[in-house]
């Protein structure tokens, strides 16, 4: 179902957010995300000039590597577009989520461990982005090896569709049920 009809405006800002995973044929996962903001309009910075219409104010990439367990085993930053040349110096900064799981909680860490100067609010945002897609890829081909795993499912209370006392938990994992019976 579409949004209802607006009343009339004028467009002044997009942003795209892209993400894709595959699976590397040496067993580890890859996941691509490109963040683009673009203004409707031409506008002057004082220090990056005159930004025509339609040309990107950001265009950020990331490509996160992880293993089977969720864990980041690689990144890599780049920054195509920005509105100060210092912008892409912080590419380096990424490298301190190696290591870390992508599971609950994962923009919350993101945040956490690069806030401030020590990150880029877009960077991490698109990176926080990018951790439901990681679930979205390898889920699926993983549900054997999970099914395997004891405890609750991975998703459980993670949102309204998967909470303890919803129709799904105690359709699908009737022991994890919380709800009436």
């Amino acid at each position: 179902m579409p949004l209802s009809k607006s009343t009339p405006r004028e467009p002044l800002h997009t942003r795209t957010i892209e993400c894709a995973g595959y699976r590397r044929a040496d067993g580890l996962w890859d996941f691509d995300g490109r963040l683009v903001d673009v203004k409707e309009y031409d506008f002057t910075g004082r220090l990056r000039g005159t930004v025509k219409r339609g040309e990107p104010v950001h265009d950020m990439s990331i490509r996160l590597t992880l293993d089977d367990d969720f864990v980041v085993r690689d990144i890599e930053a780049v920054t195509d577009a920005a509105p100060f040349a210092c912008c892409p110096e912080v590419a380096p900064n990424l490298a301190s989520v190696k290591g870390m799981r992508v599971d609950s909680g994962w923009s919350l860490s993101l945040r956490k461990r690069l806030r401030g100067v020590k990150g880029c609010t877009h960077l991490t945002e698109l990176l926080g982005r990018m951790g439901t897609v990681c679930y979205q890829t390898m889920l699926p081909l993983r549900r054997g090896r999970d099914a395997t795993e004891a405890g609750p499912p991975r998703l459980l209370d993670t949102c309204y569709a998967w909470r303890a006392d919803g129709p799904l938990i105690r359709d699908r994992f009737g022991d994890h049920y919380t709800g009436d019976h």
